[in-house]
């Protein structure tokens, strides 16, 4: 299995189609180490390659699977209990009003996941990208006002890169990714990249593409 040393100063990133089928990692596993720059974020992303922290150790991991798991903004599945819930008037969302109550959240959330702790080192991170205008949050608000769900994620040319949601309440995240669908859609917005296929996810309108096809979607005009 290839696994690339990303060096400490240089933001470069090896091409991820170079390593033959055989070698590589199942689940994507492209790179480790680097540091989280605003400048080898936005190279990474432009290739499809994303960080994950381990929380194992305090090396970076950078994924780069050639199954791809997205969502086309209007192929989005609004089940019927969820166009209930929508209609009756309980939630409210907001882009970009608390990015920092968003990725806290979500932090909070998957401090115990394996392999994926939302540590200070990628809420800096990210939080200086969406100062920068390339990270945004989606919020959801209940009727008291209260951050009650949301995502964010990174957008880059026409798509969105999901990193990470929460719901305080039930079916918030649910409500914010409908939110950031739609909008996408009226405005001709191509793919939100999953990054991970959930069963919850698949029931929305996720379905796998190719590497190659999603990077034809990501540079398309």
């Amino acid at each position: 299995m290839t696994i690339y040393k990303l060096p400490e100063d240089d933001h470069w990133f090896p091409d991820p189609t170079s390593i033959p089928p055989e070698e590589r990692s199942p689940e994507g596993l492209y790179a480790v180490g680097g540091d989280l720059h605003v400048e080898r974020l936005i190279e990474a992303y432009s290739q499809g390659i994303f960080p994950w922290s381990a929380i194992t150790n305090d090396e970076l991991h950078w994924y780069c699977p050639m199954d791809r798991f997205v969502i086309f903004p209007e192929e989005i599945h609004i089940s019927h209990s969820m166009r209930t819930l929508l209609n009756k008037e309980k939630y409210a969302t907001s882009m970009d009003l608390d990015f920092n109550g968003v990725i806290r959240n979500c932090g909070k959330l998957r401090i115990h996941e394996e392999g994926a702790w939302l540590g200070d080192d990628i809420i800096k991170a990210y939080t200086e990208l969406h100062r920068k205008g390339y990270a945004h949050s989606v919020e959801v608000w209940n009727l008291e006002g209260k951050l009650v769900g949301g995502l964010y994620g990174i957008m880059m040319n026409k798509s969105f890169i999901g990193e990470s949601m929460f719901s305080l309440e039930p079916s918030t995240s649910k409500i914010a990714l409908i939110s950031l669908a739609q909008s996408m859609a009226m405005n001709n917005f191509h793919m939100i990249d999953c990054q991970v296929e959930t069963p919850h996810l698949k029931s929305m309108g996720g379905r796998h593409i190719s590497y190659e096809e999603y990077m034809d979607i990501l540079y398309k005009q």
